[in-house]
């Protein structure tokens, strides 16, 4: 079994040193009883449930997988993920960010990051049930009735029902202008929802007594394309006047995929047959609720290609600290054992600090874009509250895109330290390798968040988000300037940051005379942004040490980190910037 221990010093670095998050969300409406006492009870009692109850079931979970029961068109988790759902829900962490009016704890979603990194590193598969859970409150809350909100968002909430979401069909994954569901009215006033979703995670399984479908169809009068989309509620079992579970809705699961990795997550074929559903928001405006479930959601995947990367590196440490092979290429170091352990091999060592650069990096740059979130909520002051959305719409897409394929490379980093024992299932590190795949894919391919960042929050929205974060890092790069110590991270930093301006601007031009210049630049892009927002706050990083409390060898490896990152990963953008460069010239028909 692989191992786990909750990274708790390093998100209370990232928190309050790096970050600063404890004092600018206690200035917050409501945040006054927020203080780092109760952050670190929160983020101790987490990695104590995380480590304990969930890791243990990571390895059970991939082995044992769901169980479908085509008769009863039910689902059965994997043993003891319904026993450790139940105990999350006593704990309360299911309502843990959810507002207090509707029965949640109503701490920040910063906090709640941490915490679903830990459930992400402890167990990605079981986390995926939470997280669309928290993706159907988030829509409740935004577009619901309150009416909706006290007879379906409540009970999810409580942990008494689970939801999910119902988007993708068989013809339509992220071109959902191609989506044929139908919604017709009833003499009621709800509506009979027919169609077939594919990929649903979380549709159908034992842990809660209800689940709320939230379903993208079409009215009988919708315009074509996706401006004729509405969003409905679909719950699995009908409700009385009072609330009360009734009879068995025409929704059921058809099948569930058998798939490369997260075996323990219930991935559905939903078919709803005239299934009883009521219309969230105004008609054909469900694209509205969707974007607010799908911009939370890109976030957490972000954080799930984090949580692999960090559970990952915990275990290839490990083990390239015993492994013993060969000796290092200077000479002999442990000469009381037949060879060396294989940390000290300078590529072993690489691909350890790559993965440890990616980690904490990324942690700092999600609980950063958290932070925006809570802000552009809970602020009085509209300003801040907008700069705090045109940043977080702009890093939304890099977090989910650039973490999940560090993911992908990091586990395989994690992999190759094991040699061949990476490769067979008795260590537990190659399914870390599967399950990190599918980041890569859902709620949107790295492609859709490439498009999304240079198409529309970069050329559509004439930059908003980037330039304040430009303007950041140049406020940063300056107040720093004349520090000697900080040279080596200040310096390329600013120069990378006037180059990504400079060259947006020429992809601008050349977008204008040809929009497949976007298509053919737009990966680049997100991996030449992503590098440069990872080393701003690695350089961040270094300036909080000296007053950060760190033990002087945390804080030495910190450093240590920081430089690694800005002499062998930073170096990649020279890569991104010189194929956008080339053009769509270098991308001829493919025949």
């Amino acid at each position: 079994m692989t191992l786990y221990s909750a990274p708790v010093d390093d998100m209370r670095f990232a928190l309050y040193d790096l970050l600063g998050a404890d004092t600018a969300l206690a200035a917050l409406p409501g945040g006054q009883a927020l203080n780092r006492e109760l952050i670190d009870a929160v983020l101790g009692e987490a990695a104590r449930f995380n480590e304990q109850v969930l890791a243990p079931l990571n390895q059970v979970g991939d082995t044992e997988g769901c169980h479908y029961d085509k008769a009863s068109q039910t689902v059965t988790t994997p043993a003891g993920f319904k026993e450790a759902y139940a105990q999350y829900v006593d704990g309360g962490w299911a309502g843990l960010t959810a507002p207090e009016t509707y029965g949640g704890q109503g701490l920040p979603e910063t906090i709640g990051a941490a915490v679903k990194e830990m459930i992400d590193s402890a167990n990605l598969a079981w986390g995926t049930y939470p997280l669309l859970s928290q993706g159907a409150v988030d829509a409740l809350k935004m577009h619901g009735t309150e009416e909706q909100r006290r007879r379906y968002l409540v009970p999810i909430v409580e942990g008494r029902w689970t939801g999910s979401m119902c988007l993708t069909e068989p013809q339509a994954g992220s071109d959902l202008g191609l989506l044929k569901t139908r919604a017709e009215p009833a003499d009621d006033g709800s509506y009979r929802i027919s169609g077939t979703k594919i990929f649903i995670t979380a549709g159908e399984h034992d842990f809660a007594e209800n689940i709320v479908h939230l379903v993208l169809a079409r009215l009988p009068d919708a315009p074509a394309g996706s401006r004729g989309i509405s969003m409905f509620i679909v719950p699995k079992f009908k409700l009385g006047a009072d609330g009360s579970l009734g009879q068995r809705n025409t929704v059921a699961a058809g099948a569930i995929e058998h798939k490369m990795g997260l075996k323990g997550s219930a991935t559905c074929v939903m078919n709803f047959d005239a299934a009883e559903g009521y219309l969230i928001g105004a008609p054909h405006k469900g694209l509205m609720a969707m974007f607010t479930m799908m911009n939370a959601a890109r976030l957490a995947v972000g954080i799930q290609g984090l949580s692999l990367i960090e559970r990952a590196y915990q275990n290839s440490l490990a083990y390239c600290r015993e492994r013993l092979q060969m000796r290092a290429l200077s000479g002999a170091v442990a000469t009381d054992k037949a060879a060396d352990p294989i940390i000290v091999h300078p590529d072993v060592r690489r691909m350890l600090l790559t993965q440890r650069a990616f980690a904490e990096g990324g942690r700092a740059l999600v609980l950063y874009a958290a932070l925006q979130a809570d802000i552009e909520e809970r602020s009085t002051d509209q300003a801040e509250r907008e700069r705090a959305g045109q940043l977080l719409g702009f890093l939304i897409p890099i977090c989910k895109g650039l973490l999940t394929e560090a993911a992908v490379e990091c586990t395989y980093h994690a992999l190759q330290t094991y040699g061949g024992h990476g490769y067979i299932a008795e260590h537990g590190i190659e399914q870390f390798a599967r399950d990190a795949r599918i980041t890569t894919l859902y709620e949107g391919t790295t492609q859709i968040q490439a498009l999304d960042l240079l198409g529309r929050k970069v050329m559509q929205l004439k930059g908003a988000g980037l330039r304040l974060f430009l303007e950041e890092i140049a406020g940063f790069c300056q107040q720093h300037a004349s520090n000697e110590s900080l040279a080596a991270f200040v310096g390329p930093l600013a120069v990378h940051a006037k180059t990504w301006s400079e060259l947006t601007q020429e992809l601008g031009a050349r977008t204008t005379k040809n929009p497949d210049e976007l298509g053919a630049a737009a990966v680049d892009y997100l991996f030449y942004a992503g590098y440069i927002a990872l080393g701003y706050f690695w350089a961040r990083a270094v300036v909080a040490l000296p007053d950060s409390g760190l033990a002087p060898d945390a804080a030495r490896d910190k450093r240590d980190t920081a430089r690694f990152y800005f002499a062998r990963i930073l170096p990649r953008v020279h890569t991104h910037l010189a194929a956008m460069q080339s053009g769509l010239d270098a991308l001829p028909d493919v025949h």
